[in-house]
């Protein structure tokens, strides 16, 4: 069977979707569901930093539309966050560092509530994971959620009062940190998570902040699934069936 590499687009129904917040913004996004089944479990991603490059399409959440509709039967929501663009558009707005993106975060989750996709976990990368922390349970988005996971969580815009606001939840949260990341290592990182009793820190050896390479992409997308929709857990490395290749890459 063909290997899945990091250009690899398995079959799935992708269709454009626009969000609404709170504050009368209109926000462009994509939903990416298995072709022919309903999904298991739903993941709203947040995106990294959009003043530093990060949006909807940054490699690891692409990758995560690309791949985990076909192979783990997951919804994938990916937007872009007020004031950041894509090939897919600009969010209206304004960069707020982390603050007014809890209504970006909050319309997300009120669309999968509409929408009935089941089972919604959070997902940030780098400045999404201060989103998450900050919005995600605080009463406007935390209507049906199951967990948050975080990868390269830098604990920039988070403060020690939304570490403590997780504490007193149930839900569940993973922090994938990478040996060499450039602003929080899997060390000091377990000493600040420690105020989550349920917090699980997962250190990845030989993976930076931005997991460059296919192989810590691969470490990222089984830590989710095996969280998300354990059933599916390990994902494969091959595919038999319809595949494509993204060119951009």
């Amino acid at each position: 069977m063909p290997e899945i590499v990091a250009n690899s687009v398995l079959p799935a129904r992708r269709e454009p979707i626009t969000l609404r917040t709170n504050d009368g913004l209109i926000l462009v996004g994509e939903l990416a569901v298995p072709i022919d089944s309903e999904p298991t479990a739903t993941i709203v991603c947040c995106h990294p930093l959009p003043t530093a490059g990060g949006f909807m399409d940054s490699h690891v959440l692409r990758k995560m539309a690309w791949r985990l509709p076909a192979l783990a039967n997951i919804a994938v929501l990916r937007f872009n966050t007020r004031g950041t663009s894509s090939p897919r558009g600009t969010s209206e707005g304004a960069f707020d560092e982390g603050n007014a993106e809890g209504l970006d975060l909050a319309a997300a989750l009120r669309f999968v509530r509409d929408q009935g996709l089941p089972i919604p976990w959070v997902l940030g990368w780098s400045f999404g994971t201060d989103v998450i922390l900050k919005h995600a349970i605080n009463g406007q988005t935390d209507q049906g959620l199951r967990g948050a996971i975080l990868l390269s969580p830098p604990l920039r815009f988070s403060e020690m009062s939304d570490l403590d606001r997780w504490a007193s939840s149930d839900l569940p949260l993973t922090a994938l940190v990478p040996e060499n990341d450039d602003y929080l290592q899997p060390a000091e990182a377990t000493v600040r998570f420690s105020r989550i009793p349920q917090a699980e820190v997962v250190g990845v050896p030989g993976a930076g902040h931005l997991w460059v390479g296919e192989k810590s992409v691969r470490v990222v997308l089984n830590e989710i699934v095996a969280r998300v929709a354990p059933e599916f857990s390990p994902l494969p490395l091959e595919w038999d069936g319809p595949m494509e290749r993204w060119s951009d890459l």
